[in-house]
């Protein structure tokens, strides 16, 4: 049989290892939303911004030439 000190220690260890675990997992469920909201608020924006800038491009040098310029 397994001596009760011995059976104390590896029980101390499993619950240390399940809170590493929760602590890993956390850790990635943040990492990943971070990176979510990251895409979100910078890279759809800049995706956006191709579509709109030359549209805004081309009224401004259209407003340039119905004034003569």
């Amino acid at each position: 049989m397994i001596d009760p000190e011995l059976a104390a220690k590896l029980s101390e260890i499993s619950e240390k290892a399940d809170r590493a675990y929760h602590a890993a997992e956390s850790t990635r469920k943040y990492l990943f939303w971070t990176g979510v909201v990251t895409v979100a608020l910078l890279v759809l924006p800049m995706i956006g911004l191709a579509f709109v800038i030359p549209q805004f491009i081309d009224s401004y040098t259209s407003t340039f030439n119905s004034i003569g310029y």
